[in-house]
């Protein structure tokens, strides 16, 4: 397992990328808008993982209120899993409490699913099956 990207609560992506590319010379490779969870995203690779910087789309999305509650930041960690059912399955018979019990598309197509953070010591932790190959060339 792998640390698939850490995602950046912003609340302007081109603000956000002055740092990241020019900076530290990061490349973004991708943006798109992923309508389900009102969010824009960009994706900038380091080495075999990307951070994921987060752009609300409308004032209703989570990442909004996240902003809204603590500013920019970290919002979550995600985590390459090979079979986002089993991780599921496993996690519930553990007891951990989950956000997501079925898998929703993601940034790139990818399957997602979050965990609560009461579960996690207090951070919020996505599971991510790749059904594509990275824009870097990383595939699941």
């Amino acid at each position: 397992m792998i640390i698939d990207h850490l995602g950046i609560a912003t609340r302007q992506i081109e603000e956000a990328l002055g740092f990241w590319r020019e900076a530290l010379g990061l490349e973004l490779v991708e943006t798109e808008e992923v309508s389900e969870q009102r969010v824009r995203v960009a994706m900038l690779p380091v080495g075999e993982s990307r951070i994921e910087l987060l752009e609300p789309t409308s004032e209703d999305s989570p990442i909004a209120k996240f902003l809204e509650k603590r500013g920019p930041g970290i919002h979550h960690i995600a985590v390459r899993v090979d079979d986002i059912h089993l991780a599921l399955a496993r996690l519930k018979e553990q007891g951990a409490r989950l956000i997501d019990e079925k898998p929703r598309t993601g940034a790139g197509g990818s399957l997602i699913a979050f965990v609560h953070p009461s579960s996690t010591n207090g951070v919020l932790l996505e599971l991510v099956e790749q059904t594509t190959v990275h824009p870097h060339g990383k595939d699941k």
